[in-house]
């Protein structure tokens, strides 16, 4: 489960992307399923830190380790979350970044940024972002424009001073969220013990998905899905002959998802509101069923 940017990269080189299902509770991927899924053709491993929610890490590197394969993380959706006490990007041999406007840490306009403790994977990823440059106007081969301007990275630098007061105003929203939709019928985000989820997205899911968010629009409140059809699914990867139900648990929370409103400035009030209108939702479309 991810946005389909994840598995370009792997497209992009020519690979064929092979899709694990997530757990049913985390929604990140789930190590059974990824022991199940190696071949002797597998040359990476690409957990997705989903919603701000790392990955299970430990078992994840474990099995990348008994079968020799490298991890990449995609941490797009979780600057500065922590599983056992450490920050995601610090697990892989390679961790990738985005840094979309709506992400924790965003830019004013497109970012992103891999990180890695293989000099030579920084060396080939430095030239191969600018044209694959050896010296200005020689080129050994073909390179990208995957530079990020100088105004982003300014941007980016004041910004990242209050990613943890902000990913910790977010927390609080979540647990707010969390508290006011106890008991009732909408399945919340689980909690995890061995992580600190940065909450890029709080998603609930319910069977009604399209009758709420209507609702909650009319009420003037913007909610989003993340994401309505899964990659395996998608048309752009028809060739790969995914069959409905093949990962189970992923497309029924595309089915099911909802994302509510949140950010750093989100007031107790608009969430108090959020919460009202889905339990009062909840009755009536109980009342309804």
């Amino acid at each position: 489960m991810t946005f389909i940017a994840t598995a370009w990269a792997i497209s992009y080189v020519g690979a064929k992307p092979v899709f694990v299902d997530i757990h049913p509770v985390r929604r990140t991927m789930d190590p059974d399923q990824l022991e199940a899924a190696i071949t002797p053709h597998t040359k990476a491993i690409i957990p997705v830190h989903l919603y701000g929610l790392p990955a299970e890490m430990d078992r994840i590197m474990a099995i990348a380790e008994q079968h020799g394969l490298p991890v990449i993380e995609d941490a797009a959706q979780a600057h500065g979350a922590k599983y056992r006490g450490k920050r995601v990007g610090q697990f892989g041999r390679i961790a990738c970044f985005s840094f979309y406007p709506s992400k924790n840490l965003g830019a004013y306009g497109e970012g992103g940024a891999l990180i890695t403790n293989d000099a030579y994977i920084a060396h080939r990823a430095r030239s191969l972002r600018d044209h694959a440059q050896s010296q200005k106007y020689f080129h050994d081969e073909i390179g990208y424009n995957y530079r990020m301007d100088s105004f982003q990275a300014a941007v980016l630098s004041i910004k990242l001073k209050h990613l943890d007061a902000w990913n910790a105003a977010r927390v609080e929203c979540a647990s707010s969220y969390t508290k006011l939709l106890e008991g009732s019928s909408y399945k919340m985000p689980a909690n995890v013990s061995d992580s600190e989820c940065v909450w890029h997205c709080y998603v609930i899911e319910t069977r009604q998905r399209d009758r709420v968010r209507s609702a909650l629009q009319d009420a003037g409140i913007q909610t989003a899905v993340h994401y309505p059809l899964p990659i395996h699914r998608q048309k752009a990867y028809a060739h790969l002959e995914y069959k409905s139900g093949d990962l189970p648990v992923t497309e029924a929370l595309c089915e099911h998802c909802l994302s509510l409103p949140i950010y750093p400035e989100l007031s107790k009030e608009k969430i108090s509101r959020v919460t009202s209108i889905l339990l009062d939702l909840e009755k009536s479309l109980t009342l309804q069923a």
